[in-house]
């Protein structure tokens, strides 16, 4: 285990893919990355980057969204049915419509075009912290669901659905205190995300309703709270 600048938690090494069908692009991040102690691996499309992750294993991935054939959002949407790698998009687009779609395809963070390298490394950084950060606490039940905040799923007897840092962070963060309403501007910052105003968190939450609710247009164990935020309903196991 390693520490980034601040003297918090990182992998040792961190290996990171670097996908971007702009060589320039690749080599500038690769480059940047390398020097501040990252071990990196560039593919330029999304076959290219399959055929890279056959052979290797990865802390993060750093997906271009406007790359040719497949998308980095359907890239990143394809990923998350096989394997919660943390993934932070980069694109030109910069509006919230944008950054919406990129949570909701499963990326744990969106970064618009140009940017500033250091901005990249602190955004990593953040996001490998969450991924070895687990919030200590007792597993709970959420209906027939088993959540244990050590890991990023959801069990009910063999079956295991996988969540993403940030589905699993946001669950974590409502688990900690059951019944108690958290507001979207606290959970946004727990989660480590740029709301993108409300929106973002209401993203997540949605995507978590689908997987543990019945009726995701009747919550009954992630509830909404009009104008304070959401809670969770849950049991400790």
């Amino acid at each position: 285990m390693s520490v980034d600048a601040n003297n918090q938690p990182l992998p040792a090494r961190p290996h990171i893919l670097v996908i971007d069908d702009d060589s320039r692009i690749r080599e500038l991040v690769s480059r940047y990355l390398k020097e501040n102690g990252f071990v990196v691996v560039t593919a330029r499309d999304a076959a290219d980057a399959r055929a890279v992750m056959k052979g290797f294993e990865f802390d993060a991935l750093v997906v271009d969204v406007m790359m040719p054939g497949e998308t980095g959002l359907e890239f990143t949407k394809a990923l998350r049915r096989e394997r919660d790698i943390p993934v932070l998009l980069l694109t030109a687009l910069g509006e919230v419509d944008d950054r919406v779609n990129g949570f909701d395809a499963g990326a744990d963070d969106y970064l618009p075009k140009p940017f500033e390298p250091r901005e990249l490394v602190a955004r990593l950084n953040a996001i490998l912290r969450r991924v070895v950060k687990k919030q200590e606490g007792r597993p709970v039940k959420i209906g027939n669901w088993r959540f244990d905040p050590a890991h990023d799923e959801l069990t009910d007897g063999d079956t295991v659905l996988r969540l993403t840092a940030v589905e699993a962070n946001l669950l974590r963060a409502l688990a900690g205190s059951p019944g108690e309403v958290m507001s979207r501007e606290k959970l946004a910052a727990i989660c480590g995300v740029d709301a993108g105003g409300e929106r973002t968190i209401d993203v997540q939450v949605t995507r978590l309703r689908r997987k543990i609710e019945e009726d995701t247009k009747a919550p009954r164990y992630l509830q909404t709270v009009r104008g304070k935020g959401y809670l969770l309903r849950s049991e400790e196991i």
